[in-house]
């Protein structure tokens, strides 16, 4: 029996947006569906002690082994997804929900030689055409009686209709006018088939015709005077705006679309589809998928739709598809589906309304998806520890690497060269052991050289902790290196030795690093490379690299401590050439020192801020006057002017001159 702590998810992973959510058994098996106004709070009712649980509910989350959600807009919509759900997966622990009782339908017996219209619940019936499910059963019953004005079709029961054929008289609703009495032959079927074709018509989402026919007419009755009617038609006219209100889950034209959104990661793509049909949420599915290249937004759309409708039949292909890009030859592939569907399909990014909003949805899902993914997968311990195994096992290494240390080096036209030191430890990241270095032996944009000299200083540290806890051990009477300071309690942290040293770049970077550790003279550290192109991971002194299978765990996790290292390194250098710029930019003020520019920098914080401050705020910096305030502000106003200083492109690190 699964414990409920084994697959609780984080707090801070629960949106706290409506939703709803569904618990699986082991096998995948969908066995609870519920919806929240606030999944976050719902949720936390499901993992507290288990005697504390109605016994239901416990017999519940401890046959569980997964819980997962989906957010909507509102609890109507909630309501309506979670109802889909149900019948759709029919979860066993759903028993209130069996007989449908909380969603009514509005249903048309088609199949009948005088369809009828009436508001049920239950199962749904072969040639009956359905309307709903719906959250409010009073305003259904009211727009039927509204409708049934200007639409006269049978709404009677079969024993009714019957018994008025039989006396040859029709029922009160025909005497009102809201029945066209097709009982006694005051209509044909025909002409009767054509009213609940309309009817239904307006019950799909084509409402605008009839709802201005009902102002018309309640416009005319106030002119006329007759405000008893008015007011009728009045009230006719809210309830049904309030039955067929329009919701972000539902499409109001009553369309059939496939409504799909990314969420993307260098790394990763979290895919996720709705399904609408008729005007309303028919599915959900979702992906996540390992990047094969570099393809953009656009790209990843056009794979995906082509192995999505792959081999699918007619039915499968909606109309319409809203996907957040368009794939860079669409109008082939409309063709294509087109052809496969027998019909046009479009296919189009949403620019505003309903449609719009629904993609924002499931944008917002996929965005989760991959969050949850993510994070699932970086902290399972078992999936840890499988990356670890196949890194040992395709680098031939004599113990898994429990600690790895990535270096990336940054520059910008071989100016302000920095590097990075990031650190992983079982997998997971150690950022208060990351490191920053400023390169200082050289001039330029040699990469190997700036690898050489930070491996060199890192574990040139190494050797020096080492040396010093040795003779403090030695004093101390304890055996072997301490690895934590007598004096301070704290961790000797560059006395600790990893496992595996991992450079960004391909063979002449790891050369340079295998170089600078055999200078030291440390032999039993191994050193690997992952160049990005192809992810290929270089080995010290071997002429071809080692291919991991791109689903491998261990390839995912050195991609993971390789970005983090650029990222890291990305964000130093920034902060450094923000600096300088500064720097560069005020060396010709007169009376501003070297301490004042540290001053003016620490109180700003950055370039920008600067550029935006007058003069005044300049001068309230302590140790900085009012004439010296203005000179800063004239060269900061020059400088930008004279283009020297301009935006940066915070992917490349580009200036781009204004």
């Amino acid at each position: 029996m699964p414990d409920p702590r084994s697959y609780k998810p984080k707090t801070g992973d629960i949106p706290t947006q409506p939703g709803v959510y569904r618990f699986r058994d082991p096998k995948g098996r969908v066995i609870y569906v519920g919806k929240a106004i606030n999944l976050r709070q719902r949720l936390a009712n499901y993992f507290q002690p288990i005697p504390s649980l109605h016994p239901r509910t416990a017999t519940m989350v401890t046959t569980a082994a997964g819980v997962e959600w989906t957010t909507v807009n509102n609890d109507i919509e909630a309501l309506q997804l979670e109802y889909t759900w149900i019948k759709e997966f029919d979860p066993r622990f759903n028993v209130k929900y069996r007989d449908d009782k909380s969603y009514p339908w509005l249903a048309v017996t088609l199949s009948e030689e005088f369809p009828r219209v009436m508001v049920g619940r239950g199962a749904k019936r072969k040639g009956t055409r359905y309307f709903g499910p719906y959250g409010h059963a009073w305003a259904i019953r009211e727009t039927v009686d509204i409708l049934l004005r200007v639409f006269p079709m049978r709404s009677c029961s079969n024993g009714v209709f019957k018994r008025s054929q039989q006396i040859g008289r029709p029922c009160l609703l025909g005497y009102i006018d809201k029945c066209s009495a097709p009982c006694v032959g005051e209509i044909s079927p025909e002409d009767h088939r054509e009213i609940v074709d309309d009817f239904c018509d307006f019950m799909a989402g084509q409402t605008t015709t009839f709802t201005r026919r009902i102002e018309k007419e309640m416009y005319a009755a106030s002119e006329a005077l007759d405000f008893e009617k008015a007011a009728r038609l009045r009230d006719d006219l809210s309830a049904m705006q309030r039955a067929l209100e329009k919701q972000a889950v539902v499409l109001g034209d009553g369309a059939d679309a496939d409504v799909i959104a990314l969420a993307e990661d260098p790394l990763e793509v979290g895919v996720q589809i709705f399904y609408v049909r008729g005007g309303r949420i028919k599915g959900q599915r979702g992906w996540v998928a390992d990047r094969m290249d570099d393809a953009d937004t656009a790209g990843l759309v056009e794979h995906f739709l082509l192995q999505l409708y792959a081999g699918e039949d007619a039915e499968a292909i909606p109309r319409e598809i809203l996907v957040p890009a368009l794939p860079p030859d669409h109008e082939t592939l409309e063709e294509l589906l087109s052809d496969v569907r027998k019909a046009k399909v479009r296919i189009r990014v949403p620019q505003r309304g309903d449609k719009k909003t629904l993609q924002e949805t499931v944008a917002n899902n996929a965005k989760q998806s991959l969050a949850l993914h993510k994070t699932k997968r970086a902290s399972d311990l078992t999936t840890r520890n499988r990356a670890l195994e196949e890194i040992q096992e395709a680098l031939e290494l004599d113990e898994v690497p429990l600690r790895i240390e990535c270096y990336d080096i940054s520059h910008l036209q071989g100016t302000e060269i920095v590097a990075s030191m990031v650190v992983f430890e079982d997998g997971l990241s150690r950022k208060s052991e990351y490191r920053r270095f400023v390169i200082k032996g050289q001039d330029g944009s040699d990469d190997v050289k700036a690898m050489h000299e930070v491996i060199t200083r890192r574990f040139k540290r190494l050797l020096d902790e080492q040396s010093t806890s040795v003779v403090s051990a030695e004093v101390e009477g304890a055996n072997g290196p301490m690895l934590v300071d007598p004096e301070t309690g704290r961790p000797r942290k560059f006395a600790y030795a990893p496992g595996l040293v991992v450079v960004d770049g391909g063979a002449p970077q790891v050369a340079a690093a295998q170089r600078a550790l055999t200078e030291l003279g440390i032999n039993d550290i191994p050193v690997v490379g992952l160049a990005k192109r192809l992810e290929e991971v270089w080995v010290p002194d071997e002429e071809d690299p080692v291919i991991l299978p791109r689903s491998s765990e261990g390839l995912y996790l050195l991609q993971r401590i390789r970005d983090e290292a650029h990222r890291f390194a990305i964000s130093h250098h920034r902060g450094r050439r923000s600096k300088s710029m500064v720097e560069s930019m005020l060396d010709d003020v007169p009376g501003l020192g070297e301490v004042r520019r540290k001053t003016l920098l620490k109180h700003f914080g950055s370039l920008k801020k600067l550029r935006e401050a007058s003069a005044e705020e300049i001068a309230q910096v302590p140790g900085i006057g009012p004439s010296t305030a203005t000179a800063i502000k004239t060269a900061v106003e020059q400088t930008s002017k004279g283009g020297r200083v301009g935006s940066i492109n915070v992917t490349t690190g580009e200036i781009i001159e204004e």
